[in-house]
């Protein structure tokens, strides 16, 4: 598995993904903040109406006037409790539209990038992961939506909020706050920008642990036929050991903030109402200002002990949402070149022209490969396994991109095309069909969209699918499971089959079409394959050479080389042919050396 590399992912290139996400509710985030803002303002101002309640009944004394003066306080106090508690449900409101719907716009986002990676970027990492890192990456927006709109934003209008009040009441005293807040914002930030690293190897750790456990269940049936219950085992309790230390480490990191934060709380009350007793002593202050302080202080105190925990989630939801954001930053490995056009098909000819293709420039799997395939022809590509066979097909397909050399369609260059008109022509029935867990009819009509009832029940016959469909209860309906897991490896690749057929495009691909079928059932999909292959240009890739005996030529490869070609019985009155030898071993003799080191077939007796 060939390590991907990302590219660098800074805080602005998550806030640009998630402000992609979050544009099309834009107006619904202003009034949520508008609103949310004038709340937490009424929450600053109401302590003042309390501080001059109390001053007027210390100064004032029982009178009727004065009673009057409290009721006219209380009833301000109301009516800016009730404007805090409207603002309060135009908040809510707008949130519960902008939040899900810009989670619903962030997840489409990066599946929308996501699987417009290539083949290779997917061999390379594990479903369970990127599912994990989608999912993930919905949740990590939620998390910082919450914490910013609905802790930090209030938290910095409330902390202005009172510095101003209380700098109009008494500087020391507001100087004294200000020192405080600085420190354990200071604290706070750095400690946990500190701990920011261990929180990304947690979430990798995560991510890890999710792809081994969603491997090892995909493999399940692997795992018990080769006795590795008890090797899984050991292995995902070492995944998840890892996973638990670094848990217990961060969390005895909090337990430090804690108790920080404990010692500043305690330190502050302490020190605004040893300097309110003194300012009261002279009568600089009144009454009034210590019940202001204790309000002030409490809140502060409420506010600020969830910082950290704001902080904390801001930097894991960071850490969380940078998983995906490296994906969705990394460019696609397979892309439209500029302006490109539509493949206009005319007659079918391929060309492959000085092909050359590499893994990582270091490992060679075709060289020089110069191949026309005329309109129309059927064309076998044999050759041992690892001789570059399937990489060919790829190629063509644009799962990969040619290292140097081009491949030709009626003259056009695959690269320069869009990928959607090339595939939209050429039809694909691999080695090991892989199906949707939908039904029947969803996988065979997944080769034309829109396809009426009528033409997926033809192509399945023409499939030889209707044999097994119609012992289902469910028939066309029937649910196949993840994978297709449910239908036996010939029946998976009877219904690729019938996908083909109802796609029908002009170049038809068989990667090993009939290798999982019986010899019945070959008989009947040759025949059905025969009728698909009729006016179309044809490539065969076979290791079954019986299969192949009337194609119109047979290509050799070897090493990631052409090396013969022609038609079956050329090939076979070549004595030093390469093909002639894999005949006589498929038919029934083995190789071995004469004496002079020379490769002979033996025949059975």
């Amino acid at each position: 598995m060939t390590k991907i590399i990302y590219p660098k992912v800074t805080v602005l290139d998550v806030s640009k993904a998630f402000w992609n996400g979050m544009k099309p509710q834009k107006w619904k985030l202003f009034l949520m903040v508008f609103a949310i803002i004038a709340m937490n303002i009424v929450y600053i101002i109401t302590p003042l109406f309390y501080k001059h309640f109390f001053d007027v009944i210390v100064v004032g004394g029982n009178t009727p006037s004065v009673v009057q003066n409290l009721f006219q306080i209380i009833i301000f106090v109301g009516l800016l409790h009730g404007f805090a508690w409207a603002c309060s449900r135009v908040s809510h409101l707008a949130n519960n539209v902008y939040q899900p719907m810009t989670t619903a716009n962030l997840k489409q986002q990066s599946y929308n990038y996501l699987i417009e990676h290539s083949y290779g970027f997917f061999t390379n990492n594990f479903v369970g992961s990127l599912v994990q890192r989608v999912n993930r990456f919905g949740r990590a927006f939620e998390r910082l939506s919450d914490n910013i709109i609905w802790n930090l934003l209030p938290l910095i209008v409330r902390v202005f909020g009172v510095l101003i009040v209380l700098f109009f009441i008494n500087k020391w005293i507001d100087l004294v706050v200000l020192v405080w807040v600085a420190v354990f914002l200071a604290f706070n930030i750095t400690f946990s920008r500190w701990k920011l690293k261990y929180d990304i190897q947690a979430a990798a750790v995560d991510s890890k642990a999710t792809g081994y456990l969603a491997d090892t269940l995909t493999n399940q049936n692997t795992v018990t036929l080769f006795n590795g219950i008890v090797r899984e085992k050991q292995g995902y309790r070492k995944v998840i050991g890892e996973q638990a230390s670094l848990t217990r480490f961060r969390w005895n990191l909090d337990a430090t903030i804690d108790a920080v934060q404990n010692a500043l709380s305690f330190g502050i009350e302490f020190v605004l109402f040893y300097f309110a007793i003194r300012y009261w002593s002279l009568g600089i202050i009144t009454v009034g200002v210590f019940v202001l302080l204790q309000s002030y202080a409490g809140n502060l105190i409420d506010q600020l002990w969830g910082f950290t925990r704001i902080v904390r989630d801001v930097y894991e939801a960071y850490a969380d949402a940078k998983e995906m954001v490296e994906i969705m930053v990394l460019p696609h490995e397979i892309q439209d070149a500029p302006k490109a056009k539509d493949l206009k098909f005319t007659n079918g000819e391929i060309e492959f022209k000085n092909l050359q293709f590499a893994f990582n420039e270091t490992r060679t799997v075709l060289e020089n490969i110069n191949v026309v395939i005329k309109p129309g022809e059927k064309v076998a590509l044999i050759g041992p396994s690892g001789a570059g066979k399937t990489t060919f097909v790829r190629l063509l397909l644009r799962l990969y991109s040619a290292t140097a050399g081009e491949i030709l369609i009626d003259g056009q260059d695959i690269a320069k095309v869009t990928q959607a008109s090339l595939r939209k022509n050429i039809s694909l029935v691999p080695q090991d069909p892989v199906l949707f867990h939908r039904t029947l009819s969803d996988n065979i009509g997944y080769g034309k969209p829109g396809a009426s009832r009528k033409e997926i029940e033809k192509a399945a016959k023409l499939a030889h699918c209707d044999e097994f469909i119609r012992t289902l209860p469910n028939g066309l309906e029937t649910l196949v499971g993840e994978r297709g897991i449910k239908l036996s490896g010939g029946e998976r690749q009877r219904v690729a089959i019938a996908r083909a057929i109802l796609k029908n495009a002009p170049v038809l691909v068989l990667d090993e079409a009939t290798s999982s079928l019986d010899s019945h059932s070959e008989m009947l999909i040759q025949d059905a394959l025969a009728t698909l292959m009729e006016g179309k240009t044809v490539i065969v890739i076979a290791h079954r050479l019986s299969t192949i005996q009337k194609m119109d030529r047979i290509i050799v490869i070897d090493e990631g080389k052409i090396i013969e070609e022609g038609n079956h019985a050329a090939l076979l009155a070549n004595e030093s042919s390469l093909y002639k030898k894999l005949w006589t071993l498929q038919a029934g003799g083995f190789l071995t050396e004469d004496e002079d080191g020379d490769e002979k077939a033996i025949e059975e007796e």
